[in-house]
Formats: structure tokens, C-alpha cells, sequence
């Protein structure tokens, strides 16, 4: 069995050059990044800056022009689609603003998404759903739809689908960008939570520094290139 790398993202000289017709443009020139295995790592920058290019390329949904990348040791920026999917599948958890959850499906249903692919028992799947349901205060909405939550138990239930098959790594796009002031302090505060407590790993994209700030690091980026980088804690 291989040894866990130390770093669930290491990331080196990242270029990602986007062309359509004679128009070149550079998202990404040179970024260079490692996150260790339990850090909580905020991405912040203006619009354009090129910060969710970078989570894309991390959660292998784009391919770089030039550079590598590894999640949890394991080079993946070369895979083939096939391949990709499979680490992903294993190693990467998204959370997006717009939750991504699917409106004809319950609460409990959109969870277990990820882990049906895995060929675990539905009874099982289940009940570890129930499981993550409950642990963020959602044991009363398991019927939910979507559709019949407030935007902040939408948010809640897109993490703990993220989390369900227990990845490396979390992603996360502006989460708390379609809730009030109040619920983005809370899901702040529930990954916080979920950091400390299971060793989660995040990254998130966000353009509130004052969230932002809760992370152990914030890692400025401006024009494609790394700017500086905050050690909080």
C-alpha cells in the first residue's frame, strides 16, 4: 500500500493558456502550490484573477497548458479522462455557490450520489447518509427536496455529499456566495468544525476576506501569478 503524501495538492509551474481563434489568453503563468493534509487554504483575488481556473485545474476539471499537479501524491495532471474520473471520484469533493443538487432527487437521495458508483450496499449507503444528514442539524429534512430548503440547508446538504465518500481533498467555489451574512458565517464554522475534527482538507475560493480569514492561509492571486501568501494560523 503506498504511504500517504504529506500534501493532499502540490502544485508546480501551473499554465493554463485559453485560445479561441487568434485570441490568446493567459489564465494561469507559473503558479506554483502546496497544501498540506488537514490545512484549510482560502484562494482570494479580483474577478479574472485566474483563482477558480486554479481550483479547476486542482479538482481535474481542466487541463494545464504547462505544469503539474499531484493530489495525495499521485501525479494526475497527464491522466486520461478515464482515469481522472477515477481519482476524482476518490480523492476530490466539490461545493459549488449553486449547490449543483439534483431538484427531483431528496436530501437524502443527493447525498449518497457519490458512493453509487462505489458498489456499496444501498442499506449502507443509507444509513451513512442519515449519519451526515444529522451531523450538520438536516435529521429532520432527509425528504426534503431541494426545492423545500432554505439556502442555507442546500449548502449543508451539498457538503455532506461532497464529504460522504471520504476524500482527500474538499473544494470549494464560492459557497457562501448565494446566503445571507449570518449562514455564511455558519457553514464557515461547520468546516471549521469538520476540519478540526476529521483532518478534512479544504480549498476555497471566496471573495470575502473576512471568511476568508478563518482559513489557516490565504494565498493572494492577481493576474494568474501567485501575489503573496498569509499564515493566519
Amino acid at each position: 500500500m503506498n504511504q500517504r503524501s504529506e500534501f493532499a495538492v502540490d502544485v508546480s509551474d501551473l499554465v493554463k493558456v485559453y485560445r479561441a481563434g487568434s485570441i490568446r489568453f493567459t489564465a494561469l503563468d507559473g503558479v506554483s502550490l502546496r497544501v498540506k493534509n488537514g490545512e484549510m487554504v482560502s484562494i482570494v483575488g479580483p474577478s479574472g484573477s485566474g483563482k477558480t481556473t486554479l481550483l479547476n485545474l486542482i479538482g481535474l476539471l481542466d487541463r494545464p497548458t504547462r505544469g503539474k499537479i499531484f493530489i495525495d501524491g499521485i501525479e494526475v495532471s497527464r491522466l486520461d479522462e478515464n482515469r481522472k474520473s477515477i481519482v476524482r471520484n476518490k480523492k476530490i469533493g466539490f461545493v459549488f455557490q449553486t449547490y449543483n443538487l439534483i431538484h427531483r432527487l431528496t436530501a437524502i437521495e443527493n447525498v449518497q450520489l457519490p458512493l453509487i458508483a462505489s458498489g456499496m450496499a444501498p442499506d449502507k449507503r443509507l444509513q451513512l447518509a442519515k449519519k451526515m444528514l444529522t451531523s450538520v442539524g438536516l435529521s429532520s429534512k432527509f425528504f426534503n427536496h431541494p426545492y423545500e430548503l432554505s439556502a442555507g440547508e442546500q449548502q449543508r446538504v451539498a457538503i455532506c455529499r461532497a464529504l460522504i465518500a471520504d476524500p482527500t481533498l474538499i473544494l470549494g467555489d464560492e459557497i457562501t456566495g448565494n446566503v445571507d451574512t449570518k449562514t455564511s458565517v455558519q457553514i464557515m464554522e461547520l468546516l471549521k468544525e469538520i476540519n478540526r475534527t476529521a483532518g478534512r482538507t479544504f480549498v476555497l475560493v471566496t471573495h470575502n476576506l473576512e471568511l476568508a480569514r478563518e482559513a489557516h492561509r490565504i494565498v493572494y492571486i492577481r493576474d494568474g501569478m501567485i501575489e503573496k501568501e498569509e499564515v493566519l494560523n
